[in-house]
């Protein structure tokens, strides 16, 4: 999947959520972190190709990119399986725990939640791509659905742009309106 897909659908994962999961109140600054961190989270497993947009857009990004790449073996190696999910995951609880003292009305357990809901969307939207996932590393079989390769997406071609991506941005829409009482209500609490 593209990068506009990817942060589409960690967004859309995190209003599954946050719809579903019951919520408490939080502060401002935790909701604009936790959706920053969310955000990467939905692009972070792509830190091992070098043509990604992270990486385009620093300076010498292309560069730092090819190593850390081929540190990581490869594009939709280790960082799109279940080890390097947990590996991300304890990174970023040793970066919060760090930022902890500087951050003083965030809540870093929700913002590591957020950015790991936008990892695994990306993971599960890239199941869903030609390529597949090795979901299971060390086993280096990569996983797809549907079991048909050729019934498969294609990066960036007419099924995700005139089907998937759109899909995603119809059931934001849809949750914003359907939930909105709720939302409002939730970000009532927030504002206080």
């Amino acid at each position: 999947m593209t990068g506009r897909t990817h942060d589409l659908a960690a967004l859309t994962a995190l209003g599954a959520v946050v719809m579903v999961v019951p919520q408490h109140p939080v502060t401002l600054g935790t909701v604009l972190v936790a959706l920053v961190a969310n955000q990467l989270g939905g692009i972070a497993p792509d830190i091992d190709e070098p043509t990604a947009p992270l990486w385009r857009n620093l300076p010498v990004g292309t560069f730092f990119g090819k190593i850390i790449g081929k540190m990581l073996g490869g594009h939709r190696f280790l960082t799109h399986s279940i080890v390097g999910a947990a590996l991300f995951g304890w990174l970023l609880h040793v970066l919060l725990g760090l930022l902890g003292p500087i951050m003083h009305t965030v809540d870093p357990h929700l913002v590591w939640w957020a950015f790991m809901i936008g990892l695994i969307s990306h993971l599960i939207m890239d199941t869903f791509t030609k390529e597949g996932v090795p979901w299971l590393l060390p086993i280096p079989i990569k996983f797809g659905l549907p079991p048909v390769r050729a019934w498969r997406v294609t990066t960036g071609q007419g099924v995700e742009s005139f089907i998937i991506f759109p899909g995603l941005a119809l059931i934001d829409i849809w949750w914003g309106v359907a939930h909105y009482d709720r939302l409002a209500a939730w970000l009532h609490l927030i504002v206080k």
